[in-house]
């Protein structure tokens, strides 16, 4: 093991004093930093914990943040309203409305616990920390104030270039470029499809002709209209019916042939 080493002195006497004067010279010399706070609001980092920002429109009243919260110093007051049901036949539901959603400042030790936990995004972190107040019961500020501390949240940065896009971006641009597509489809489609006028009545047509008097089931199928021929089915069955004379039904043909037998 080595031994410890004696101190050293410095060759000249008084250089230490020295050195501490050029670093005072040094200082005096550089421009002033103060900021003249209150007539110049500093410039704070984006991530500061300033104040505790409430957006309204995305709390369920899930009351998660306040469970979690480790000071119990964020207090929600809420009822329920039945909605009626959105399609006839449908069922009515309920859903919490927010009444008050107050945070006491005095007890809050800014852990952001309530902002992470919050599964809707209803509470985010401001800069603001001006609302210093001379009485303590009046660090207790409800959901108008915090209302008002959500405008000066600053917006997000950016992501990083070689990020992955979130999945939520994605899955809204995916079904946004399908409604698209879908709108854009149907359009076309109306525009290639020939507009429909209604024929009138006889016109380029000839009255309908009736079926002979005669006709029965060994008479030849009528030709169809444009001229083709008739089916195979049509012509055998014709051929395979008995002939009856004309303007004679089934039992009286048959009836000769009944007394015969007789």
């Amino acid at each position: 093991m080595a031994e410890p080493q004696p101190p050293t002195r410095s060759r000249f006497p008084g250089s230490g004093l020295a050195k501490g004067l050029a670093v005072t010279l040094r200082t005096m010399t550089r421009k002033t930093v103060t900021e003249q706070y209150p007539d110049v609001q500093p410039e704070l980092p984006p991530r500061t914990r300033g104040v505790i920002g409430l957006f309204e429109e995305n709390c369920t009243v899930c009351m998660l943040c306040a469970r979690e919260c480790p000071d119990w110093c964020i207090y929600i007051d809420s009822h329920k309203e039945t909605v009626p049901a959105a399609t006839p036949g449908g069922r009515e539901r309920s859903r919490n409305v927010l009444d008050r959603f107050a945070i006491d400042f005095s007890l809050c030790m800014y852990c952001g616990i309530c902002i992470e936990v919050c599964p809707f995004d209803a509470l985010f972190w401001s800069p603001e920390f001006e609302y210093s107040e001379t009485d303590i019961r009046d660090l207790t500020h409800e959901r108008d104030k915090l209302r008002e501390w959500m405008w000066t949240v600053p917006a997000p940065p950016a992501l990083d270039p070689g990020a992955e896009e979130p999945k939520e971006l994605a899955a809204a641009r995916k079904t946004a470029e399908k409604l698209a597509a879908q709108q854009e489809a149907a359009v076309a489609g109306s525009a290639e499809r020939p507009a429909v006028q209604p024929e009138s009545a006889g016109a380029g047509a000839g009255p309908a002709t009736p079926p002979a008097a005669g006709a029965g089931p060994g008479t030849a199928p009528p030709a169809a209209p444009d001229g083709s021929e008739p089916h195979a089915d049509e012509q055998a069955r014709a051929t395979e019916g008995p002939t009856r004379p004309a303007g004679e039904s089934k039992q009286q043909t048959d009836r000769p042939r009944r007394e015969g037998r007789e």
